[in-house]
């Protein structure tokens, strides 16, 4: 066998271990995942991850994906805690800890503070008879039969399975709170989502003389020339108030053509779509994006409450910016 294939074969072995260990947990979400959920869920402070070593590392992805997922949580360090950092941690929070053997001295040592605290306790281990499976309010068995390490010693069938686990935690809770789309916009402002779910119309809209219009009377073709320089395929027609009349767009424009009317003495008023689909300022940027297809328009004026112009908006736009 060559190396190539040797190493695709440890590779695929691997997997395979990991894969059936995370498969064996679905067995173990019971009576005890229940209530290590509804500890979490009644938690009037936050969760605290504690974990050493190769469970620290995995204690700190699961911390974080509670509190993006609604569930304020933190990981602390059990070496850190014992010198300062234990207080932290109140008696409104509950504790996660992670050790696979349930025997981790660092972990431990700081149990008997956290009990006393009166402070509400989760176990995450693959020994549910532990030194630390024994003092937990809930014991979760994310125990393995076999690490994917040959030497059996490397933590990685065991950190897999208790990653999984985590995630099945937070999950279950953002579930069971409701928690929606935009809450998770608003814990992730910077990416994707929060840009397609945070952005308001004013944030994206053109404004003041961005904004392509023409006033009632005005020619046809003087309000292709704004319209085409603003390039935005649509023209808002509006009165000497700047109260929005209409709108003229890209697909008025072919109807027109197909009229064959006179270009140079027709005017706007004629042509013009009145009282169009409007949008407010305050609007998020995703509704409207719903708005567009539902009317199947590609543009909108934007106004207050008095129909006054004060914007406008194009598909193009949202699609620069990731909302659509």
């Amino acid at each position: 066998m060559t190396e190539a294939n040797i190493f695709k074969k440890l590779g695929k072995n691997v997997i395979a271990l990991e894969a059936d260990a995370v498969a064996k947990l679905a067995d173990r979400i019971d009576d005890q995942f229940s209530a290590a959920c509804t500890l979490m869920q009644n938690c009037s402070g936050r969760i605290v991850v504690v974990g050493m070593g190769k469970s620290g590392h995995i204690g700190s992805k699961i911390a974080a994906t509670l509190a993006s997922t609604g569930s304020p949580a933190f990981f602390v360090h059990p070496g850190e805690a014992s010198h300062g950092d234990l207080g932290m941690i109140t008696a409104d929070d509950v504790v996660i800890a992670i050790s696979n053997s349930g025997e981790t001295a660092e972990i431990l040592t700081i149990l008997p503070i956290i009990k006393r605290m009166g402070v509400q306790l989760i176990a995450m281990t693959g020994a549910v008879q532990s030194s630390l499976a024994q003092q937990a309010d809930a014991v979760l068995n994310v125990g393995v039969e076999q690490e994917a390490c040959p030497l059996n010693l490397a933590p990685t069938s065991s950190t897999t399975a208790t990653l999984a686990m985590g995630d099945a935690l937070a999950v279950a809770l953002f579930k069971s709170r409701g928690f929606t789309e935009e809450d998770f916009a608003r814990s992730h402002p910077g990416g994707q989502l929060g840009r397609r779910l945070l952005l308001y119309v004013n944030d994206v809209m053109h404004k003041d003389d961005e904004i392509p219009k023409v006033y009632q009377g005005a020619l046809l073709r003087d309000a292709l020339l704004e319209m085409s320089s603003k390039t935005l395929g649509m023209v808002c027609i509006v009165d000497k108030k700047n109260k929005l009349l209409g709108i003229f767009t890209d697909g008025d424009l072919r109807r027109t053509l197909n009229e064959s009317k006179d270009f140079y003495s027709l005017a706007i008023d004629e042509v013009m779509t009145r009282d169009p689909v409007t949008t407010r300022q305050d609007r998020l940027a995703a509704e409207v994006v719903q708005l567009m297809r539902h009317h199947k328009i590609n543009g909108v004026c934007v106004t207050d409450q008095g129909n006054t112009l004060i914007g406008a908006l194009n598909m193009h736009d949202l699609l620069k910016l990731g909302v659509v």
